[in-house]
């Protein structure tokens, strides 16, 4: 199981033609990455500072990957800083991987999560896994999603869900926490960018 491939995949298939910001999708990412991790004991928390546990081979290449990634010494690197190192650029190691795998392919109807390629995504057992996992209402999928814009769906009614999943895992809470102040401090450094740019194109219209 790969927390971070399914919400790659959940990304794709509910926002078809919409779209996920690349950045808020890497850094959730290697959030997802991080909770594998921490699920195999190939990691531990001690605060928010990432403690490598022992050896382990995760069946997933890009967590395996992000295991060699850990810092091994102290001090240790903290979850936000490990966000956003792992996280650079990540979503296109997703892409380049899931389309490398058969889990997409080139097509006219769906367009990526962040770009203008059109992908669709391969009606696979990995696919349907993870939808598995999203109408299950799996709790830290549904965290992760929610994190990046993307919503579960509400009851027949139009209510929010009957039992809404709660992550009860501290270390998982104290991740997805981290993920989504990532996230934020990130749309501030956009909008803030966007403010200035705006000022200095102001600048050359006045007469």
């Amino acid at each position: 199981m790969s927390t971070a491939k399914d919400l790659f995949l959940i990304a794709m298939d509910e926002r078809p033609g919409v779209g996920v910001g690349q950045g808020d999708l890497s850094l959730a990412l290697a959030g997802a990455e991080l909770i594998d991790l921490l699920a195999v004991q190939a990691a531990s928390l001690d605060g928010d500072s990432i403690v490598p546990g022992g050896p382990c081979e995760p069946h997933d290449e890009l967590v395996a990957e992000a295991s060699e990634a850990l810092i091994r010494q102290a001090p240790y690197e903290g979850v936000e800083d490990w966000l956003w190192r792992r996280g650079r650029e990540l979503s296109t190691a997703y892409r380049t991987a899931l389309e490398a795998a058969g889990q997409l392919t080139r097509g006219r109807r769906a367009l990526l999560p962040f770009g203008n390629d059109r992908l669709e995504l391969a009606e696979t057992p990995v696919r349907r896994r993870a939808r598995s996992r999203w109408e299950a209402g799996e709790p830290t999928l549904i965290a992760l999603a929610s994190v990046v814009g993307i919503e579960a769906s509400r009851s027949e009614d139009g209510g929010e869900r009957a039992n809404e999943p709660v992550v009860e895992d501290e270390a998982v809470t104290i991740v997805l926490a981290v993920v989504s102040d990532a996230v934020t401090e990130l749309e501030a450094v956009r909008q803030r960018r966007s403010i200035e740019n705006a000022a200095f194109a102001n600048v050359w219209r006045v007469p």
